[in-house]
Formats: C-alpha cells, structure tokens, sequence
C-alpha cells in the first residue's frame, strides 16, 4: 500500500519534471513498504543510489531551465539541491561504514524533500517555465 500518492498538488506544470518527482514518491512508497516487511536494510543501497543519480539528472534539467530563462532565484535554488546532494552522500558514506541507516530517516528526508522543496521552492518556477513554453 502506497503510503503517498501523485496529487496534482505537487505539479510544476512541466510534464518532463513532474514525472521526475514521481520518480521520488516512488523512492518514498518502496522504502515504506520495505520498512513494514522488515526489509529496510535490503532496499537501502538501491535507494540511496537512484537518488543520487535522481539528484544529477534531475538538478541538471532544472538548473540548465533556470539558466537558460534567467530564473532569478537561480543561486538560492542551486544552494538547495546542493543540500539535497550533500545529504545523499552522507547517506551513501555511512551505508559504507556503518553498514546501515535507519530507513525512516531515509523515508523522512525524502518526504521533507518533497514537501519543502517541491511545494515550496519548485512551484516557484513554474509560471517562468510555462511562459518560455515548457509544460
């Protein structure tokens, strides 16, 4: 049972983006799952893996749109996903160390993630991206 679920809340109104988000809702209902199956653990690498290659490929098309449109929030929005990053690499290094992070701490920062940065920063390029003909 999927614990989130795509609402057109989170909509940017750029199909392309939009679909890449969902890709983190996913990431969130796997870990969940994994979590109630007691297989946490297991899921935990894969995870922490798509989301740093989540992180490159998505970042990069939002960031070059931000560029090429002269988004003027560019920097505070890079600032952002360079937090984002940092976090998935400190996820990855202590995995290799310690051998495991707490999943609900994974499942966390990826639903603040969502909640924050999507809601709350990314809804602010929207109207731009619309304007100079993304949708």
């Amino acid at each position: 049972m999927a614990v989130l679920q795509w609402s057109e809340d989170f909509s940017v109104n750029v199909k392309e983006i939009d679909d890449q988000h969902k890709v983190l809702i996913s990431m969130i209902n796997e870990l969940h799952e994994a979590l109630l199956a007691k297989k946490g653990r297991e899921v935990q690498k894969p995870i922490i893996d798509k989301m740093i290659a989540y992180a490159k490929d998505h970042f990069a098309l939002e960031e070059n749109c931000m560029r090429k449109f002269n988004y003027a929030d560019y920097e505070a929005h890079q600032r952002s996903h360079a937090v984002f990053t940092q976090k998935t690499d400190e996820l990855q290094e202590r995995l290799e160390k310690v051998g495991f992070v707490f999943t609900v701490e994974i499942i966390n920062f990826l639903r603040d993630w969502l909640r924050d940065h999507i809601l709350g920063v990314d809804k602010k390029y929207s109207r731009l991206f619309n304007e100079n003909g993304l949708s």
